[in-house]
């Protein structure tokens, strides 16, 4: 396409660039691969850098800013108020009641909709354009949060149609399951703390200093009411849903118009029968009269509207005992306490261990042995530990000391200035030693199949293996000899050892453990370097030029390659015949039909694990997610495929059977 002036252009690539933001955040309906988007995107850079007067607020280039020195207090003009509960249907019937009586026999509707579990923000657009973006805070002052919520790309930074000159539109912002178990995932790979549920992460990220962060985080935003000055926009609260679709909103589809308790009802049972299956955490249904006139002739109380109410679901807790509290020793080092708890059964399954994250919240929920505490478990995620029960406290629980010492080395246990973790000190330490041989080994990295927990501790414990190097140098006869193993046993596990060493580059650095660098980082790594010696050789700004590698990043990477152990380490994985270079012909396996494509498998499949599965949508260049949702592109059902498939069906997400599958990979 030709343009007859760099105006031109810029207004055509910010154009379809958003459209194109649409199709992929919101409809799930993308026209290119994400390559073909970075281009565009990297142009439009391109020329707003030449001609910088042309840069405007609404840019789909200013999603993501700088760091700022701190968050600033904004005060809002109508105050985000908190909303009664009810946690029963008689106390929603009740509601009802209540409202039916102020109306005084006028027609009366209602609105429900889900009860998202993360945080109310409030948007603030002058003549269309997105100025302000500001967290709830107290309900009238909340932290002015602009540049973060830009990097929400469900957040449209322009009004499309219908844009008073002031608008304000309020909405919750949340962090999917699928999110919130890849950044955990991530965290944990990298020794890192996680998060308890994706409510807390949203909210932490949300509030960060650094927009960058916030933008790799992927937070979602459903809106849910809008304002011009300090009114109501329409007639009834259905109407703004209407406006926000219209203006590029991300609204939430599960919502319904009722005119009676009973209409009501059903829209809460039938929601709680899904809950499961959405990729979001929610804890009620929240429901509003739909008439403004009416909303503003019942008014509030000193705390909340009297036109709306929020029916929460039953809490998926349990109360049990604490009868001790281990402390795991990570590859990094981390310290990590862990609740061992009389089993219970919670959400349908038997819970006997649960998170405790950190000392700090030992302290902070004031545990001590014996105690009987409340626990909760949401979605996939390890149970936490809420609170204590000290009501049933009898005099016999004892108090826990965190150790200064590693239980498993003796060396101190050191928590740096401004760290929420207490890490082993000694380089040498077993525990480290152990767990960097099984994360080497595991199927992400160097797939290493039957060197197992037991076997490695073994060796380690025999002083066989110090390091990940030293598997190169073990023979069938050293395997052999030892407990529970055999001359068979030991040749196959060092035909696996000598199969890894063509697994490639991208496992590699994942497997060789480099801070922050997790499976996304790694791949992008070795497309990018294609050597691990030129990788060796760049600066962190060359790190930090590469798309969706961050500063952290970048300079942890630099870093490592900076240490003469590390460098020593490679030296001896090369000695012994382990690829480090990236094939000539590796980007020849990307498919247009996978690039950019997200994909869940569900069920069992015949032919294929589920990771061998993964890797071959992944080697295409496609995305694997853990749950269904209109972003999906495909779901691969196998054998006794549950909600997933249902969810999918109902979403109309394409899906291939065993056989489909074989065929699309061909």
């Amino acid at each position: 396409m030709s343009f007859s002036n760099v105006n031109e252009e810029i207004a055509s690539l910010r154009s379809e660039i958003e459209r194109h933001n649409e199709l992929y955040y919101q409809k799930a309906e993308p026209e290119i691969s994400d390559f073909e988007f970075d281009k565009l995107l990297e142009r439009l850079k391109e020329l707003e850098a030449e001609h910088p007067e042309l840069i405007t607020p609404d840019s789909p280039t200013q999603r993501v800013g700088g760091k700022a020195d701190s968050l600033r207090p904004f005060t809002h003009t109508v105050p985000l108020m908190s909303l009664d509960n009810s946690y029963d249907l008689n106390e929603l019937k009740a509601f009802t009641e209540r409202c039916e009586k102020l109306a005084e026999g006028r027609d009366l509707d209602y609105v429900a909709e889900l009860k998202i579990d993360g945080l109310s923000v409030s948007l603030h657009y002058e003549n269309g354009i997105l100025s302000v973006g500001a967290t709830r805070g107290d309900g009238q002052t909340g932290d002015e949060v602009t540049q973060n919520v830009k990097t929400i790309r469900t957040i449209p930074l322009r009004l499309r149609v219908d844009a008073p000159e002031h608008a304000e539109v309020r909405g919750e912002v949340f962090l999917s399951r699928s999110q919130f178990d890849r950044i955990n995932a991530e965290l944990e790979m990298q020794g890192e703390k996680t998060f308890a549920n994706p409510r807390n992460c949203a909210s932490g990220t949300l509030r960060m200093l650094d927009s960058a962060i916030v933008a790799s985080r992927r937070l979602d935003m459903f809106p849910y009411d809008a304002f011009t000055g300090n009114q109501k926009m329409f007639a009834t609260h259905w109407e703004n849903f209407a406006w926000l679709e219209r203006n590029g909103f991300n609204v939430n589809p599960h919502r319904r118009l009722c005119t009676n308790f009973d209409q009501l009802a059903a829209f809460v049972a039938e929601v709680e029968s899904i809950r499961d299956t959405l990729d979001y955490d929610i804890d009620g249904v929240v429901v509003k009269v739909n008439s403004t006139a009416l909303q503003d002739e019942f008014g509030t109380t000193t705390k909340a509207p009297r036109w709306a109410i929020a029916y929460k679901y039953p809490a998926r807790q349990a109360t049990t005992r604490l009868l001790a509290i281990g402390i795991q020793v990570g590859r990094t080092g981390a310290l990590t306490p862990v609740a061992h708890l009389e089993p219970t059964l919670l959400a349908g399954t038997t819970v006997s261990r649960a998170s405790l994250h950190n000392e700090d919240e030992i302290k902070r929920l004031g545990l001590k042995i014996g105690d009987h505490v409340n626990i909760e478990k949401s979605g996939e995620i390890i149970p936490q530990v809420l609170s204590v029960v000290t009501s049933k406290r009898d005099g016999s629980e004892t108090e826990f000391e965190f150790p200064d010492k590693c239980p498993v080395c003796n060396w101190n246990a050191v928590r740096p200035d401004g760290e929420a973790v207490r890490r082993c000190t000694n380089p040498d330490c077993p525990a480290k030693i152990k767990a960097r041989i099984l994360y080497f080994a595991s199927r992400k990295a160097m797939d290493i199949e039957g060197l197992g927990e037991v076997l490695v501790e073994t060796m380690v414990d025999n002083g066989m293996i110090r390091d990940v190097a030293d598997l190169y140098s073990l023979s069938v006869e050293q395997i052999s000899n030892l407990e529970r193993m055999a001359e068979k046993s030991g040749t196959n596990l060092i035909d696996q050892i000598e199969a890894s060493k063509g697994r490639g580059l991208q496992r590699l650095l994942y497997g060789i453990d480099i801070r922050h660098v997790g499976e996304r980082y790694a791949k992008l790594l070795a497309n990018h370097f294609r050597s691990i010696d030129r990788l060796a050789e760049a600066t962190v700004d060359e790190l930090d030029d590469i798309h969706e590698i961050g500063l952290s990043v970048a300079e942890s990477v630099f870093e490592w390659f900076r240490d003469d152990k590390n460098i020593g380490l490679l030296d001896r994985l090369k000695a012994a015949g382990v690829k480090t270079e990236t094939d000539a012909d590796a980007t020849a396996m990307l498919d247009d039909r996978f690039v950019g494509k997200t994909f869940v498998l569900t069920g069992k499949l015949e032919n294929y694990t589920r990771d061998e599965a993964a890797k071959l949508i992944e080697d295409r260049g496609g995305r694997v997610s853990s749950s269904v949702s209109k972003k999906t592109d495909f779901v691969v059902a196998g054998s006794d495929a549950g909600s997933k498939l249902t969810k999918a069906e109902s979403l109309g997400v394409n899906i291939l059977d065993e056989s489909n599958f074989r065929e699309f990979l061909k």
